[in-house]
């Protein structure tokens, strides 16, 4: 089969692997309909997170089960299927606690020796506690499709951050970062009943989708002046829930400095950079807490998955651009230019 490999940094590949098969009875082989290329696969374009040359990438799909192991109970072949960004096996106690990202079996796809996301077909260990059920007409709906991929990952992750928040009904909600986790957050704190939403970003076209998700104000400075604009939106106070989806030194500081006393951050952007920008003597002082991590989207995709299905939410516009598997490099470097939102990958 054809999948994706990182040789080195800014050297993707597309190239011929090994099919892949059930080796575990809990396995099953899921034949890749939709995958994307996320924010956080720039990390390891760019060189800043470490791979081995090779390896395969991507952690975002969907697809139909083609074979399944002895034990997988719940799944059979020719089930259409969404997987999170992480495998678990959900039995074990974090599992059951909804904390499926600490899994004590669970896995990233795309580490080494398995496969990513970003080909045409993947071995899914724990099937079934990884996987979830799609109904089999949504594979002739392209647009909805498009749409519950993103349970994959960044509505799940955008969710999370809005979560950790506390976002409530009334609440004012400032989300900073425009990128697709961001703009999912925009539209999770919507869901959650934010009666007003502060977008940070200064790209017309994703402050544009950001409106569309729900945001009734957009920021579009950074740093200080960011901060001002945001106080001078709350009377001075900031805002109740504020959304982190960058990971840098300078947004988590932009965060701390826009909530408002005795609100809350909910982080979800990956770290990276020089620090974190938190001083905990300020959160201190002003009663702030802190709340996120890596997204435990296997546990939020029932929740979300009817409000996908029926059109309650439509996450599909934080996808700008199209390729099929050939053209995943290009789509990389799109993403890197910062040309690309977010690129949609189609096998079929």
């Amino acid at each position: 089969m054809r999948a994706t490999t990182i040789h080195a940094p800014f050297d993707m590949r597309v190239e011929d692997v090994p099919e892949p098969v059930v080796q575990l009875p809990t396995d099953a082989v899921v034949r890749v309909l939709r995958a994307c290329i996320c924010g956080s696969d720039l990390w390891a374009y760019r060189g800043e997170a470490a791979r081995q040359a090779g390896q395969r990438i991507g952690h975002e799909f969907l697809g139909v089960v083609e074979e399944t192991g002895s034990e997988v109970g719940t799944l059979r072949r020719g089930d259409l299927v969404v997987a999170p960004f992480m495998w678990s096996d959900g039995t074990c106690e974090y599992c059951r606690e909804g904390l499926t990202t600490s899994c004590v079996h669970g896995g990233f796809w795309g580490s080494v020796g398995y496969d990513g996301g970003q080909g045409e077909a993947v071995r899914v260990p724990f099937a079934d506690g990884t996987l979830v059920k799609l109904p089999k007409e949504a594979a002739a709906d392209d647009h909805l499709l498009t749409s519950l991929l993103t349970l994959s990952d960044v509505l799940g992750t955008g969710h999370h951050a809005a979560v950790g928040a506390g976002v409530r009904p009334g609440s004012t909600v400032a989300v900073v970062g425009d990128g697709a986790v961001g703009l999912c957050g925009v539209l999770a704190a919507k869901r959650l009943g934010a009666e007003r939403i502060i977008a940070l970003g200064r790209h017309e076209v994703r402050t544009e989708i950001a409106r569309r998700f729900g945001a009734t104000d957009v920021v579009a400075s950074r740093g200080e002046e960011a901060v001002a604009a945001v106080r001078e939106l709350t009377r001075g106070q900031g805002a109740h829930c504020v959304i982190e989806a960058v990971g840098t030194e300078q947004s988590m500081s932009t965060a701390v400095h826009i909530t408002r006393d005795g609100g809350s951050i909910g982080y979800v952007g990956v770290p990276h950079g020089s620090g974190t920008g938190l001083d905990l003597s300020v959160m201190f002082d002003r009663n702030i807490a802190l709340r996120g991590g890596v997204a435990p989207v296997r546990a939020y995709i029932p929740d979300l998955l009817p409000d996908v299905l029926d059109g309650t939410i439509d996450s599909s516009p934080v996808f700008d651009m199209t390729v099929d598997i050939e053209g995943v490099p290009d789509g990389y470097k799109a993403m890197d230019e910062r040309t690309a939102l977010k690129v949609l990958v189609t096998n079929g």
